[in-house]
């Protein structure tokens, strides 16, 4: 039996795509574990200096899986059945969006529910032409999860993620740029290939400031200016010290392209 989520690795840039066309890449229990086991293993892999998270066949991914679901309704407790929160998704979430190296989203297809959410989680999306947005939680009478909470309204904005929230739609691929859901749109045959051209060109530079620039970002947007602040410069003198810094001041003032080892 094959894997849910496949890794691949090529050009120090990390690949794992969701594998259950047949399902639209649904998230039962096994594909839930294994994307969670990749997201770690891609953090803590020395060889990736970049992650690019797809899905495979006509989804990115359209949340749960609703058979699954149902099933353990009928067998098990509802304290049991929920744990998947807790023990899945959120720490999902966490993962992508905590990771001291860039993760970008390609998103092929439907992302909906928590698949919408994962995606939310990752710090760029590049979407095909053919994508379609749909946040679906209380279309079936559920809250959200996944982070979107937290993500959606820093993207687009409180007003309008309550709109996506309480009244779900298909977003399309046009409207989801204009929103700020999305950083790019492409047609979908280029999909891949922008989305390894950008993660080659981030997994060149300076990780070490791309890692500093993720948790200022995620700091600041729960505390005061003057926290901020402090902690920019906690940030400033992590990265300052670092040899890519070194060697860039350096590179400069030879006028050299510098190159970055991500230490």
């Amino acid at each position: 039996m094959s894997e849910p989520v496949t890794y691949d690795v090529r050009d120090q840039v990390a690949t794992l795509r969701l594998d259950r066309a047949d399902a639209m890449n649904s998230l039962d229990i096994a594909t839930k574990e294994s994307l969670l086991a990749s997201v770690r293993r891609a953090a803590n892999d020395p060889d990736v200096r970049c992650v690019v998270l797809t899905g495979s066949g006509r989804a990115f991914s359209v949340g749960q899986d609703l058979r699954e679901h149902i099933e353990r309704l009928g067998t098990e407790s509802l304290e049991e059945v929920w744990s998947t929160v807790e023990k899945h998704y959120a720490p999902i979430a966490l993962a992508l969006a905590t990771m001291e190296k860039p993760v970008i989203a390609a998103i092929n297809g439907v992302a909906a529910g928590a698949g919408l959410s994962i995606a939310l989680a990752c710090d760029l999306r590049i979407a095909a032409d053919t994508a379609g947005f749909n946040t679906a939680f209380t279309g079936v009478g559920l809250s959200c999860d996944t982070g979107a909470s937290w993500t959606l309204p820093r993207l687009i904005g409180a007003g309008r993620a309550l709109e996506l929230l309480l009244l779900p739609r298909t977003v399309d691929a046009v409207e989801a740029l204009e929103l700020g859901l999305v950083n790019q749109l492409v047609p979908a045959a280029d999909l891949m290939a922008t989305a390894h051209g950008l993660a080659t060109r981030l997994a060149a530079g300076p990780t070490l400031a791309y890692a500093a620039v993720k948790r200022s970002v995620a700091y600041a947007a729960s505390r005061p200016l003057d926290e901020a602040l402090a902690y920019e410069g906690q940030m400033m003198a992590r990265t300052g010290g670092s040899s890519d810094h070194q060697h860039a001041v350096a590179s400069f003032v030879v006028k050299e392209k510098p190159t970055f080892e991500g230490r």
